[in-house]
């Protein structure tokens, strides 16, 4: 059996090595020429790195995850602490340690147990169809490859989900920017073993550990979608918008670089459920584009790749079975985390001030517990974290 993956991002590459595992003759095909991953840093959630676990990543997702022992909300104009808790109590519910990974790092880590030689860079699919025995995608190039069935895993702007669909799907403003990088270490900012965020008037600042005494950051600002932006001058928009806030938030500013901070205005996609059509398939952000808000896209990503794998196994000699299967056991719970992300977001970002404020308010009665559910909620209902 010969299978064609389109993109080379965490979702296509976990489907290579998932379908390899059991044989399948897989092929990746990525429109860039090289490595260069989008955003900093991602959350691999505990159903995460089981999915990196299974796939026989282990050891070195370990290596490369930051420790979070803690998590902590502050005011972000006094710097006061909220609330402040174990990560423990998650871990031993779900069984695994949740890392946050340099974007880079678990990007290459993933092409590198592959074969960095074995994908095919620079090759821009145009277009895809099936047939009776297989499917075909199509290079700018001119270029063609036929397999028994092919994965869109394209990304947010995918080409295959318009195939699958029967044409484009609008893509909706979430209605903030992401501002994002990586920093050494600094306990000005946060505890090296923490997950810290300040909270404020409808924005967030944040700061996580990652692998060799990094953090990951981020600040969300309400900005209008297309607002002109000049590269490189992050710090000074930033001072902008968080002008009043902690000490903390300030340090942040003075230290993060300019030129590698990236800015990413945030989309998701409404929940579809067709996620096949004949020997076609989506897969990550292409079945399932979400805002970063519950940190979920990436994990969903690997879900769908261990599914995908199971899918097969179950039906080795069936392809269109066993794409049903596939679709079948995962448009509902990817459905349900992009509302839950989006939920999550309208909250963080004020979409509705009073309700904002009232979380504000129960953060600072927090001691965790309810957190901790929330989080085990997203994490548990894929393949390797069933509902208990």
């Amino acid at each position: 059996m010969k299978a064609v993956i389109i993109g080379a991002g965490m979702g296509g590459m976990s489907a290579a090595l998932a379908l390899r595992q059991i044989g399948i003759d897989t092929h990746v095909y990525e429109r860039v020429t090289e490595n260069k991953p989008v955003g900093a840093a991602i959350s691999v959630w505990s159903n995460g790195v089981k999915c990196l676990n299974y796939l026989g990543l282990e050891s070195r997702t370990a290596e490369l995850g930051g420790i979070v022992e803690t998590m902590s909300y502050l005011d972000g104009h006094t710097g006061q602490t909220m609330c402040r808790f174990s990560m423990q109590p998650l871990i031993d519910e779900v069984g695994q340690r949740p890392y946050p990974i340099a974007r880079a790092e678990l990007q290459s880590m993933l092409m590198q147990a592959y074969g960095l030689d074995e994908i095919n860079f620079g090759h821009r699919m145009v277009s895809v169809h099936d047939g009776p025995d297989s499917a075909t995608a199509t290079f700018a190039d001119g270029s063609t490859v036929s397999a028994d069935f092919v994965i869109g895993a394209d990304g947010a702007s995918s080409i295959t989900r318009e195939y699958v669909l029967g044409g484009p799907v609008t893509r909706r403003y979430a209605g903030y920017v992401n501002y994002n990088g990586l920093v050494d270490v600094d306990d000005a900012i946060g505890p090296a073993t923490e997950w810290t965020t300040y909270v404020g008037d409808g924005k967030r600042v944040s700061v996580m550990p990652v692998a060799a005494g990094r953090f990951y950051f981020f600040f969300d600002v309400v900005e209008p979608q297309g607002a002109h932006y000049e590269k490189g001058s992050a710090r000074e928009v930033l001072r902008a918008h968080f002008a009043d806030w902690a000490p903390g938030v300030q340090t942040l500013i003075n230290v993060l670089d300019p030129a590698t901070t990236n800015r990413v205005e945030i989309l998701d996609l409404d929940p579809f459920y067709t996620w096949v059509k004949g020997r076609v398939a989506v897969l990550g952000d292409a079945a399932h584009n979400t805002t970063p808000d519950i940190g979920q896209g990436g994990c969903s990503a690997m879900e769908d790749a261990v599914a995908l794998q199971w899918a097969f196994r179950d039906h080795p000699d069936d392809v269109p079975a066993a794409l049903a299967a596939y679709q079948q056991s995962r448009a509902e719970r990817a459905g349900d985390l992009v509302l839950r992300a989006r939920k999550r977001c309208d909250l963080t970002h004020a979409k509705d001030p009073e309700k904002t404020a009232d979380w504000y308010a129960e953060l600072r009665e927090e001691d965790g517990t309810n957190i901790i559910r929330g989080i085990v909620g997203n994490i548990v209902g894929g393949p390797l974290t069933p509902v208990s």
